[in-house]
Order: structure tokens, then C-alpha cells, then sequence
């Protein structure tokens, strides 16, 4: 009894008593914005590398850009994503960090982190198009090319569509292990989810507690987005048999 006892008491330290759940609340929503911005532009990113690895190489151009954009999907996945954080909060993005750009720093950390992981997601989301528009046939494009339509217009309208609707699944879990990832953006003194835990641990003075309450509340997010994701795949399953 005395277990639960103590168990009870310093979750009330650490979540409850001085209204610490704000704390964890406003972690929550700051790891969700980056995870969701960084996704948006991860997509964004994704498609247009895919559209330069998949284009016809005709010209000088597309080969030159073929090439800088395998050279961005080799760097990106093959360095760690908290390197990568470093470099752009430190380095090559330290004009966001200013507080003459932003009122208020924190601000300014989202934005880079938004860029950063959306850079880094870019990277896996090519791959996944490539891999979906790989998986669409070919007679497609040829298809789209006989009644006298363009490359860009036969990938963009008939192409492509097809091919988020097969990435689709993988692409949610992408997004999942995004939102995850994020938990790093705390080492460049971001207030995510994860940095919450050093703000309550000094107040509070318990150190496992709040990690236990942080890991809890993790969980309850993906468990939640893995069910949207059966939901969704159910509905493409139910739309593919229609």
C-alpha cells in the first residue's frame, strides 16, 4: 500500500500540483506542430526529388539535378537526424534564431526544427513516391502518352495519384516515427514534449516520474495515430474493391 502510496504522490508532484500539466500540454503542442509541419514539408520535398529521379534524363539539367537530388537522399538518410539539427540550429540557420527575426526564441526553435526534420523526412518520403510510383504500371504513362498527353501531365494526373494512394500507409508511418524523432529537438533547448522533463525534474525533484508520464503520453499519441492509420486502410481497401 505504501508502493501506491508513494506512486501517487509524486505523479501528483509532477503532473498535478502547481498545474504542471500545462507544462506537458504545451510540449505536447509544440511536438505536434513540428512533427506536422515537418511532415507537410517532408511531402512537398518528397515529391519534387522524386519528380526529378523519375523524369526522363534528356538534358544536361535533369541529369545535374538527378544527381544533387541522389546526393541529398544519400547525405540525409545516411547522417544522424540530431547531427543534422545541430548543423542547421548552429550553423546554417542561426538568422531564425535571432530575436531581431522572432519575439520569441522558442518560436524561432520550432521554425528550424520544422525545417530541419521536414528536410530529413523529405529524404525518406522520396524514396516511398519512388517506391509507390514504381509500383503503378507502367502502361500507364504510356496510356496518358497515346491520347497526346505531356510526361508532366501523365505523371501528375494519372501517375502520381495512384502512387500516394499506395504510399499512403507507409507515409503514415513515416509520420509516426517523425513524431517520435522530435523528441531530440530538446537538445537545442526547444520546449518539446521530451524538454518538459528537465523543467519539471527541477522543481519537482523526482527524475523517473515525469519520464514515465512523457513515455505515457508518446504512447497514447501513436496508439491513437495507429488506429487512424487502420482507419484509413480500411477505406482504401473498401475504395479499391468499389
Amino acid at each position: 500500500m505504501e508502493f501506491f502510496k508513494t506512486i501517487w504522490n509524486d505523479f501528483y508532484a509532477c503532473f498535478i500540483k502547481y498545474d504542471s500539466y500545462n507544462l506537458y500540454l504545451k510540449g505536447l503542442r509544440n511536438t505536434l506542430i513540428i512533427a506536422i509541419g515537418a511532415c507537410v514539408l517532408g511531402l512537398l520535398i518528397g515529391i519534387i526529388v522524386t519528380c526529378i529521379r523519375v523524369a526522363p534524363k534528356n538534358n544536361v539539367v535533369v541529369k545535374a539535378c538527378d544527381w544533387i537530388a541522389r546526393l541529398y537522399v544519400t547525405v540525409i538518410r545516411g547522417t544522424p537526424v540530431v547531427l543534422q539539427l545541430f548543423i542547421c540550429y548552429f550553423v546554417l540557420l542561426t538568422s531564425l534564431r535571432s530575436e531581431k527575426v522572432f519575439n520569441l526564441s522558442d518560436t524561432a526553435g520550432i521554425y528550424v526544427a520544422i525545417i530541419t526534420f521536414g528536410v530529413n523526412s523529405g529524404a525518406y518520403m522520396a524514396e516511398i513516391l519512388r517506391g509507390g510510383i514504381n509500383a503503378v504500371d507502367y502502361g500507364q504513362m504510356e496510356a496518358g502518352r497515346s491520347l497526346g498527353m505531356s510526361w508532366i501531365r501523365t505523371f501528375f494526373l494519372v501517375v502520381l495519384p495512384q502512387a500516394l494512394k499506395s504510399a499512403i500507409p507507409t507515409m503514415f508511418n513515416e509520420f509516426i516515427t517523425l513524431v517520435k524523432e522530435t523528441s531530440v529537438a530538446g537538445y537545442v533547448g526547444i520546449t518539446d514534449l521530451t524538454k518538459i522533463q528537465s523543467f519539471i525534474t527541477t522543481y519537482s525533484m523526482k527524475l523517473y516520474m515525469p519520464l514515465f508520464i512523457i513515455a505515457a503520453i508518446y504512447l497514447v499519441v501513436v496508439l491513437l495515430l495507429q488506429q487512424l492509420q487502420r482507419l484509413i486502410d480500411r477505406r482504401l481497401k473498401k475504395s479499391d474493391r468499389n
